[in-house]
């Protein structure tokens, strides 16, 4: 009777898994500023194949839910020969971790590895080398984007090669610097003018305590073909005006 238990139990648990593994409704492609990500006071490393050039470079690509839900977790409650399930109420805006956290093979992306270091390089001092980022994007976000590993990284640089943001704000005259200060709005603007959608954005403190453009993040259709306007508002953290500093 007890095996029986159980195995109800983690046949609830498995079933509650995958009916959630890969709902979502659209991508959050998140692009960061190197120069934002360094001027903090926790500062940050470069690879160990150089510094990167002065660019946006990419953060990943994250499934998202166009409405927040809540998932009913099942837990067992009480010890045997009585088990009680017992369900915990937690909100969940995107999926994570899907298929186990299936790990990244680098056979699978080895045509992209150039690209991939030019264009997404970790900044993060706890490891320099940017495959453990990329593994630990695809762990967490790419195992629930339904495009497979090589499709996930290709996806992604395809869009930031499609649409340049460095390029595309320096067309509108928002090129960076430590002395001067840009409307919130006049980035939107020339987000939306260069791309054709609109984008959230995201802001951080420098160490002088000065807001900063720190990511952008450019919303994604389900299929992973076309951008689209950002379905959701969001604050970031930012004030009317903000620097993007130099790097």
């Amino acid at each position: 009777m007890m095996k029986l238990v159980a195995l109800s139990v983690l046949l609830l648990l498995s079933l509650v898994a995958v009916s959630s593994a890969e709902e979502f409704d659209f991508f959050y492609l998140v692009q960061q500023w190197p120069g934002s990500f360094c001027d903090t006071k926790k500062g940050c490393c470069f690879p160990d194949t150089g510094k990167p050039a002065a660019d946006f470079g990419i953060h990943g690509l994250w499934p998202n839910y166009a409405k927040c839900k809540t998932r009913h977790d099942l837990l067992v409650d009480g010890a045997a020969p009585g088990l009680e399930m017992v369900t915990k109420r937690k909100k969940k805006c995107w999926p994570e971790f899907c298929n186990n956290g299936e790990p990244l093979k680098i056979a699978a992306i080895a045509d992209l590895l150039k690209q991939l270091e030019a264009n997404w390089p970790t900044l993060a001092c706890k490891s320099g080398k940017s495959f453990d980022f990329w593994s630990q994007e695809w762990k967490k976000h790419g195992t629930c984007s339904d495009l497979g590993q090589h499709g996930y990284f290709a996806t992604s640089l395809g869009f930031k090669a499609q649409y340049n943001l460095t390029a595309i704000l320096a067309d509108a005259g928002i090129v960076p610097s430590d002395d001067k200060t840009y409307f919130l709005s006049s980035i939107k603007d020339a987000i939306k003018e260069g791309t054709g959608f609109t984008a959230n954005i995201e802001c951080n403190r420098g160490v002088a305590g000065e807001t900063q453009l720190f990511q952008v993040y450019q919303c994604v259709d389900r299929a992973g073909e076309n951008l689209i306007d950002c379905p959701l508002p969001m604050t970031g953290n930012c004030k009317d005006r903000v620097q993007l500093p130099a790097f």
